[in-house]
């Protein structure tokens, strides 16, 4: 018997990665989330990644929602809408210096 896979389009966190983006202080582009993330050591995540993600043109894999949610410092919960709390994570002392 033939396997059947589940197919999702799309991802459940695009919305939430361009609010997230909005609701920082100051509000950062998609160029400037980008740059965080790949100073976390995910270098392949671009300015176009992050485009396609919030437009819900390309998947997101686990790895990728987590450094998402670390870099805009929100729980991967809140990212895929399982909750409509904004929750700001904590960042550990001179983190954010070491960011922007």
């Amino acid at each position: 018997m033939p396997k059947v896979m589940f197919m999702i389009e799309g991802n459940l966190c695009g919305d939430r990665v361009r609010l997230g983006r909005a609701l920082q202080k100051p509000p950062i582009t998609q160029e400037e989330l980008a740059r965080r993330i790949q100073f976390m050591g995910y270098e392949s995540m671009t300015k176009l990644i992050i485009s396609r993600i919030e437009k819900n043109q390309r998947h997101v894999c686990d790895a990728e929602l987590l450094v998402l949610a670390k870099a805009l410092h929100v729980s991967m919960e809140w990212l895929v809408g399982d909750t409509d709390l904004f929750p700001q994570i904590p960042e550990k002392e001179g983190a954010q210096d070491a960011v922007r």
